[in-house]
């Protein structure tokens, strides 16, 4: 987005921005074949994200389950909790992290700042992954840091021996030890990942493929729809591909703007992604999505959205990218800003949620009505999606819309409870089954 003008007028624009024209219902943008209203971008842009509230939660206050299950706290007290890996001995790796600090470059970087600081996610990285040790659900036995040394950690994965951490700039990893709960060693630099400043969707999810031979990793788009020119895109809107040494670093399936979730679909063993698509232009277009990998694939970004749906502002065109463009499987609606993604593979829920994927919906910052703030589950058959969305875990708006907190990751425990981090709460909430 391009602004021109005085500070006192993007002021003014923002507060007309947040009062503009309002959205269809949410639900409207989900499933294969999702509504998206026509229209290009808006003359003022709308700019809504939820203020987040300081200590929001009350101490005996949670997010709402569905009847049947009860949510408590798994771990609090931390610094902006964003991803979550299970180990085998059922121990939880947390990684506390945010954006790396970068230099203010012009009025479009004040605006983003403002809105990060008014949705909670302007604060230093913690740079730490914590492990806590929960085994009955009610409080931690163990909750000390586990590794430091990192940069914008996120993404992890236990390979042979070895605890591999996505930093925002490398693939990193430390030897493990079944049980220890503090690692002293230095992270040994497996390979190198694009960072070029100022290093937008700075985020990196990282997994193992099933033999154990091949590391995934998300690298999201530095721009919003390409305007910076492709060059600076190489190896970016991307999911790529490395093998376990750092050898042969390679695209997997490109043109998704900001990937976030991987995950392998446990009936197929097929990859899937969580992609949270552009901005700026409407309520309602384009959705977000998840949708099975295909080795090779484009999906569209930056020259169309949602498979081959043409985004007229891109210049210049190309229309043999968009004539290659694949349809994702499932769209999550509107700036809904999905992140975690799990497949439950437990016994401890009940049969109907077998299989099926819960998603986390971060929560949107540029729509009226706001979206997202959820944490949703879509049921699955033979491997694909196989109905409509259900709300699972609600209540991150409090009545006056501001955020007691956003869910970012999902997990299954080795219990087979769900684990759902909270940055703005600055909690691990565990939902369980009566």
């Amino acid at each position: 987005m391009r602004f021109g003008g005085s500070i006192a007028a993007l002021t003014l624009a923002l507060a007309a921005a947040s009062c503009g024209p309002r959205g269809q219902p949410e639900r409207m943008g989900y499933g294969p074949e999702p509504h998206m209203p026509a229209g290009g971008k808006p003359l003022i842009p709308t700019m809504n994200p939820a203020t987040a509230i300081a200590n929001g939660w009350a101490a005996a206050a949670a997010p709402a389950a569905p009847p049947g299950f009860v949510v408590r706290r798994f771990a609090a007290s931390l610094d902006h909790p964003r991803w979550l890996y299970v180990l085998p001995n059922g121990d939880v790796l947390v990684a506390e992290t945010n954006k790396p600090e970068s230099a203010v470059r012009g009025v479009q970087d004040v605006i983003m700042r403002g809105l990060e600081k008014r949705a909670g996610a302007l604060t230093p990285s913690a740079d730490r992954i914590t492990l806590v040790r929960n085994p009955t659900g009610d409080r931690p036995t163990v909750q000390s840091v586990f590794l430091r040394g990192l940069r914008s950690p996120f993404g992890m994965a236990l390979v042979g021996g070895y605890l591999y951490v996505a930093n925002t700039d490398s693939i990193v990893r430390v030897p493990y030890v079944d049980g220890e709960t503090s690692i002293s060693a230095k992270p040994e630099t497996v390979v190198d990942l694009p960072a070029n400043a100022p290093n937008n969707h700075w985020t990196r999810n990282l997994a193992a493929s099933p033999d154990g031979r091949t590391l995934y990793v998300t690298v999201g788009s530095d721009s919003e729809a390409g305007e910076k020119g492709m060059a600076a895109e190489y190896h970016r809107a991307d999911v790529l591909a490395v093998n376990i040494d750092g050898s042969n670093l390679r695209v997997y399936a490109s043109g998704l703007r900001n990937p976030g979730a991987l995950a392998f679909e446990p009936a197929t063993q097929v990859l899937w992604t969580t992609v949270n698509e552009r901005d700026m232009l409407g309520n309602d277009t384009p959705p977000d999505f998840m949708t099975g990998l295909a080795p090779g694939g484009f999906y569209g970004w930056p020259w169309s959205f949602f498979g081959r749906h043409l985004d007229s502002a891109v210049k210049p065109q190309r229309p043999d990218m968009v004539a290659k463009a694949l349809t994702p499987d499932y769209a999550l609606g509107a700036h809904t800003a999905p992140l975690g993604m799990a497949f439950y593979g437990g016994s401890a829920f009940p049969a109907t949620y077998r299989g099926g994927a819960f998603i986390a919906l971060h929560g949107s910052w540029n729509r009226t009505p706001r979206s997202g703030y959820k944490v949703i589950f879509v049921p699955f058959a033979k491997g694909r999606p196989a109905g409509p969305p259900r709300d699972f875990l609600t209540g991150f708006l409090d009545e006056h819309g501001d955020a007691r907190g956003r869910p970012v990751d999902v997990v299954v425990a080795k219990d087979g409870a769900l684990l759902v981090t909270d940055d703005v709460g600055d909690i691990v909430w565990r939902v369980s089954a009566r």
